[in-house]
């Protein structure tokens, strides 16, 4: 990393993140941990009141603080461009996502939105497609785009990829990411819990419930550790209660181009879980296995050899891992630290756009990452309404 790079911060707007926003904080403390982004702008509700306090609270210019996402990007991208926003931060309900970043990708902004990327597998080509074609604001080359698949940072999440690409556990059988959550457990979208509110609604949350919700990051994470893209589903989808029109439960198998098998679990109502995700990736020579209520270990096993439990900063790791690590040996980091891991990658690149516009981010999860887990999401619905049928993602 340059000197320039480490001096310098990449600014950005913020669209969602208002009061009693899960997500837009912790995006918010995942961008301040390594100091290379600074807030600058936000549209932090459609509520001009809402919006304010908010902007207030983080100390920003009020003047730079909106009630709407258009007229955010419309003023930012009239202020110099050395002050001006260079990206857009999108965590709002998944619904607006797509509005949000198309508005961004026209401006000439480089996007980073949060998960899953927008309401549809169809929104999703058509952000692809206006990207291809868009202009940032430093010349004829598109606006980056990412999508925050935050356990991708997670320095033991990197080791075990690393570990799968350099065939040390040789060709990879089968994949198993389970996703346990118990929140959803009553029906606490009667009780207007915010959260629960809009994720088991289709109009804000789209076509999966627990799918869209929890399902995209467990498929993201076979795909990224695993290094073959997830071609067909087959998925048994359910419900814990007769209003609730999402599913809150989810098995799907899986086939990968590479002939991998898989299994992905996605729940929100296993009572006494917490976030339980796991990983299992099981090849001819060996397995891993990584919990994230336990981030900091990684279990290696080979054929006729003991066990090896690896840690985070401890010897033996390779440049990948290390590279995503802050602390010595048996100091624990966790989610922010993971999330500040894709900011940081993302923040960088914008950074060295501005003299070089070929970077592109190492690590941050692009567009079509995003747009897999879209059509993941319509097949895994497909196929459990057809009662459970092998349908290509």
């Amino acid at each position: 990393m340059t000197s320039s790079i480490e001096n310098s911060k990449a600014r950005y707007a913020q669209v969602g993140g208002g009061p009693d926003s899960f997500i837009g904080s912790v995006h918010r403390m995942a961008a301040r941990l390594d100091n290379r982004c600074e807030l600058v702008a936000g549209c932090f509700s459609s509520d001009q009141a809402r919006s304010l306090r908010t902007g207030a609270e983080l100390g920003l210019d009020l003047k730079r603080t909106f009630g709407s996402y258009n007229q955010l990007l419309a003023a930012e991208a009239q202020r110099p461009q050395h002050e001006r926003a260079e990206f857009i931060n999108i965590v709002t309900p998944n619904h607006l996502h797509a509005p949000v970043a198309k508005a961004a990708i026209e401006f000439g902004f480089d996007v980073l939105c949060d998960k899953p990327l927008c309401h549809s597998a169809a929104e999703a080509a058509e952000l692809s497609s206006q990207l291809a074609s868009a202009n940032s604001f430093y010349g004829k080359v598109a606006p980056l785009f990412g999508v925050t698949y935050n356990y991708s940072g997670y320095p033991m999440v990197r080791e075990a990829r690393h570990r799968v690409h350099s065939g040390s556990i040789g060709t990879v059988r089968h994949i198993t990411v389970e996703y346990s959550q118990g929140w959803l457990a009553q029906q606490i979208e009667t009780e207007q819990q915010k959260q629960a509110s809009w994720r088991v609604d289709p109009e804000r949350a789209g076509a999966g419930g627990a799918l869209g919700d929890i399902g995209t990051h467990a498929a993201h994470l076979a795909e990224f550790v695993g290094g073959s893209k997830i071609a067909r589903v087959l998925a048994d989808l359910g419900t814990s209660f007769s209003s609730r029109v999402l599913d809150d439960n989810a098995s799907v198998l899986l086939r990968f181009e590479s002939g991998c098998r898989g299994l992905v679990c996605a729940t929100q109502v296993a009572v006494g879980r917490e976030n339980g995700l796991r990983l299992r990736v099981f090849g001819e020579t060996g397995s891993l296995e990584w919990f994230q209520e336990e981030p900091n270990t990684l279990i290696v096993d080979a054929l006729d050899r003991p066990r090896k439990i690896m840690r985070t900063g401890g010897p033996g790791l390779s440049q990948d891992a290390a590279a995503a690590t802050r602390l010595p040996l048996g100091h624990p980091e966790g989610f922010i630290e993971a999330f500040a891991n894709v900011f940081t990658d993302f923040a960088d690149t914008v950074i060295l756009r501005r003299q070089d516009l070929s970077a592109t981010p190492q690590w941050t999860p692009s567009l079509e990452d995003g747009a897999r887990g879209m059509r993941f999401i319509e097949a895994a619905v497909a196929s459990s309404a057809a009662g459970q049928t092998w349908i290509d993602a």
